[in-house]
This record gives C-alpha cells, structure tokens and sequence, in this order.
C-alpha cells in the first residue's frame, strides 16, 4: 500500500502489481494525475475509489484509462465484488460461458486487426494502446459487424454484470476507442451511434486513405 500519490507512479512501474486502487484523495498528487501517469505504460486493471460525488471526477478517471470506477463508502463485499470482475475480465478477457464468437482468435477489416490470443490491436500497422475494457468492447464490437449492440448487452459482457442505468463508462470506452482508431468524434463512420439502439461497427469504413 502506498499513502501518497507523488510516491505511487514509479511504485507501480516498478512492482508491476496486477491490479492498482486508486483513491482520488491522495496527498502530494491526486488519483486522476495518478491515473494519468501509470497508464500508458501499465497494462494491468486500474479501480477509481472516489466520495466525491461529481460525475466529472469519475468520467475523467473513465478517459484517463481507468477500468471502473467505485463511489465511498462502499460495502466491503460490493468492493471484493468489482474486484474479482476486474481480475476476471484481465485474466481470461472473456468467461466460459462466452465462447468467442465463431471461436475466431484474430479478426481483420481493412487497416485493422484484432487478436484476441494475444490481446493486441494494431491499425494500418501500428499498435493500438488498449485497456482492458477498452479491448473487450472493440473485440466484441468487431465480432458483430453491421449489427447494433445494445449498451445493456455490452456492458454485461465487458463488465460482467448488469447495467445499473448510471454508469457512464461505457459511454467514455467507445469516445475513447473512436479517438485511438482515428474514428471522426464529431460524426463518428467507424463505430457509429445508432440513438435509442446503441452501437454499430461498420466493416468498410477502415481502408486507410493515402496522403496527398
């Protein structure tokens, strides 16, 4: 356990450990800074424990790559619970009872291609930095092309459990996979927003144009 936030970045860099809690409170650099810091070049889940109530607090750590995130106080069986899920979703990705879908190890459209046995994305060629949930929704996603997944389906398979109507993460994982796939935020041809449906991937929408 480390107490302050200032100490905690070269900490995890060094120690590797398989999951990192993050209290947003800490002294000498906050949690978000913390976040911000550790992610790129930690691979493991990152859990946000926040008392704030300031939705922005939580949608921040969401896109500074943190995996999900806990309001205080918490019930220690409810905190043991998002453990264990985060721990399942890194260790096995996806459970025993979601095969992969036509049990595909790799899948390509165009420029893309995602490989699920070694957890890696690459676009036109180069690596594509993802989080554990962020890698999950894409491989899903890209399993269904041309088809509309609803958001309560997804987070049930990304996250494992039900979607409480609140949480937000979602929401911030797909703004941040069209951001990492070179996807047009503001009218998103890639993985579009079908309102009131949810999400679809469009399989042609990733030959790479040619510079001038």
């Amino acid at each position: 356990m480390e107490h302050r936030g200032d100490f905690a970045a070269n900490r995890i860099a060094n120690e590797k450990p398989d999951m990192v809690i993050l209290d947003l409170m800490l002294p000498g650099k906050d949690g978000l800074s913390v976040c911000r810091d550790v992610r790129p070049g930690y691979t493991g889940p990152i859990l946000i424990l926040t008392a704030r109530e300031d939705d922005m607090d939580q949608v921040a750590g969401l896109e500074l790559g943190a995996d999900d995130y806990v309001k205080k106080p918490v019930e220690p069986r409810v905190l043991l619970a998002r453990i264990r899920a985060l721990f399942r979703r890194a260790k096995t990705s996806l459970s025993k009872d979601q095969p992969l879908p036509q049990q595909k190890t790799r899948i390509g459209f165009g420029s893309l291609l995602v490989n699920i046995a070694s957890r890696t994305a690459t676009l036109s060629g180069d690596p594509v930095e993802l989080s554990t949930m962020e890698f999950d929704l894409l491989w899903f996603l890209a399993s269904e092309p041309g088809k509309v997944l609803d958001r309560e389906f997804l987070y049930q398979r990304v996250k494992g459990r039900e979607y409480d109507g609140l949480d937000r993460s979602m929401d911030v994982a797909i703004s941040r996979l069209r951001k990492k796939l070179r996807d047009n935020p503001d009218q998103p041809f890639r993985i579009k927003t079908v309102w009131g449906s949810g999400y679809l991937f469009v399989a042609d929408a990733w030959e790479e144009k040619p510079g001038p």
